[in-house]
């Protein structure tokens, strides 16, 4: 149950993640989504807009044209029939006359009686219309008397206004008889056109929505067709870079899209060909060093013999060899020598390269290696050691014994004496991870520890590494001068001393002293054993490289 509930949990948030994926904000299916919604929110809004004002002005200016239609055939019959100077009975029975006309708005009116007071009628609906309901600059605008011209023959005209009282519209018109006398208002309740236009708005507003929902529905189906190619070639891609050369597109279609996936197809093709060459001259480039190096081999060791048996002679005081040539001599067994170190390192190189190196693991104490190291090449009047005994690790003492020599004899070959080699302990691992190792038999000594990290630092008084040459030195013949092409190394002894690390799963770094000098830094982990059995299980589908024999 436990596990079930695991991968169900794995699996949400797989999907989860999925999801996510698609949907961040750099998503170009988010984008696309985004961009459909926005043209068609934009599109509908304005014809919904576009559409509620010009039935908004049908609607209002329809009811309008009828209630003042209405209220000025009111004013010139009824109030027409008024006398000059009615009296208020008069007035309000004429308003409520005029109010239930077909329109059904409340009428006002206004006069003077015979006594010159100002008289008022109203039809009394709406809790009473009044004067003062009647915005002023309406009124005052139905009271000006308009000069007489040939584009106006009339001094009073009718006039309207719309205003809202407690959220509710009306429309207020106002006119006087013509020749005075009567002067009437009108109010007129818009509120069922309000209502009738508030559901137009919800309609256009649900329309809208509706729009907007299947513009993106829309759009994520256009998304979905245009991303499944790019989704193909990006997993293409990866698939590309992770060294799977034979991937190729299915391509279908005449479109773009179709194109990029037959240019994908193209350039994989050209870079499977390309890779293929390469690995081929790469191949044959290794067979040919390897096979060189054994067949030199054969002679270099007659040659030795011989050079090996002039060099007794020359170290014997009576011995045979003419002093004319003894320069000559000591020149052959050097070179001998140089050449025998070339093809043995050749061969070392190779190994590394075609993966067959292994490991012959043991317990060793790193200040003795060390001491034994140097004391096997003469170095002890040119060294100080600072390592403490009993720091023990589980390396391959062959392959240590490499790496120090190649680091000190590096360091006084083209630093300053003296050169300083000192040890210390750190906790945990190597930051680099371990390259596959092959442990000994059983039977091997354990270490001391089985975790941790030892670090040995090689550090000399010369003039330090130039920066320009800092990130080569442990390139393959390399030399930081081009105008001395020949020196006494090989070229390939800090090459070989960083791969031997690398095999134990530890790293060599180089760097300048702010004191002076360069610093070669050397971590290997003090159990390499443990470290390879750690790197198997944490990722057992790895292929590690093998070690040297």
């Amino acid at each position: 149950m436990t596990q079930e509930h695991q991968g169900g949990s794995r699996g949400w948030s797989a999907a989860r993640k999925g999801v996510w994926s698609r949907l961040r904000l750099t998503s170009l299916r988010l984008r696309l989504v985004v961009v459909f919604g926005l043209v068609a929110l934009t599109a509908a809004v304005s014809a919904s807009g576009i559409a509620y004002w010009l039935n908004r002005e049908s609607v209002l200016t329809r009811t309008q044209d009828a209630v003042l239609r209405d209220f000025e055939k009111e004013m010139q019959n009824r109030a027409g029939a008024l006398p000059e100077h009615p009296t208020q009975d008069e007035l309000q029975r004429t308003a409520g006359q005029m109010a239930n006309s077909s329109q059904r708005f409340t009428v006002l009116l206004v006069a003077e009686n015979p006594e010159g007071q100002t008289v008022y009628g109203s039809s009394g609906g709406l809790n009473g219309f009044s004067l003062g309901d009647v915005p002023e600059s309406l009124r005052e605008t139905v009271t000006e008397r308009q000069k007489i011209t040939s584009g106006n023959k009339y001094p009073h005209h009718l006039y309207w206004q719309r205003i809202v009282e407690d959220d509710t519209p009306y429309l207020v018109a106002g006119t006087k008889l013509i020749g005075g006398g009567t002067t009437g208002y009108m109010l007129k309740s818009l509120e069922p056109e309000a209502k009738d236009l508030n559901s137009l708005a919800w309609s256009l507003g649900i329309a809208t929505g509706l729009a907007l929902i299947g513009s993106a529905l829309l759009a994520h189906a256009a998304a979905t067709t245009v991303l499944k190619p790019v989704q193909r070639l990006g997993t293409a891609a990866r698939r590309l870079g992770e060294g799977k050369l034979d991937t190729r597109l299915r391509v279908s279609g005449t479109d773009e899209l179709a194109d990029l996936s037959r240019t994908f197809n193209k350039a994989a093709e050209a870079l499977e060909k390309r890779v293929a060459d390469m690995a081929a001259r790469d191949e044959a480039s290794r067979r040919f060093v390897a096979d060189m190096s054994h067949e030199l081999r054969t002679p270099l060791t007659a040659i030795t013999a011989v050079t090996e048996v002039l060099e007794e002679e020359l170290e014997f005081e009576g011995g045979g060899i003419d002093p004319m040539i003894q320069p000559a001599v000591r020149l052959v067994v050097s070179e001998t020598r140089r050449l025998n170190d070339l093809v043995e390192n050749l061969m070392e190189v190779t190994r590394f390269d075609a993966g067959t190196a292994r490991l012959v693991l043991d317990n060793v104490d790193v200040a003795d290696q060390i001491t034994a190291c140097i004391d096997a090449r003469a170095w002890l009047d040119a060294v100080e050691l600072d390592a403490a005994r009993g720091i023990h690790a589980r390396i391959d003492p062959r392959r240590l014994d490499v790496i120090l020599a190649n680091l000190i004899g590096n360091a006084l070959k083209h630093g300053g004496s003296p050169v300083r080699v000192s040890v210390r302990e750190e906790p945990g691992g190597v930051t680099e991870g371990a390259e596959g190792t092959e442990a000994p038999g059983e039977g091997a000594e354990a270490a001391d520890a089985s975790g941790g990290t030892v670090v040995i630092q090689v550090r000399d008084h010369g003039p330090g590494i130039p920066e320009d040459v800092l990130p080569h030195v442990f390139d393959r013949f390399y030399k930081a001068s081009a105008s001395r092409p020949r020196s006494e190394g090989s070229g390939l002894g800090l090459s070989i001393a960083l791969e031997n690390a690398h095999i134990h799963g530890g790293e060599i770094t180089a760097a300048n002293s702010p004191e002076g000098g360069a610093v070669f830094t050397l971590r290997l982990p003090r159990d390499v054993s443990a470290a390879e059995s750690g790197e198997k299980s944490g990722d057992a589908g790895n292929e590690g490289a093998e070690g040297d024999a």
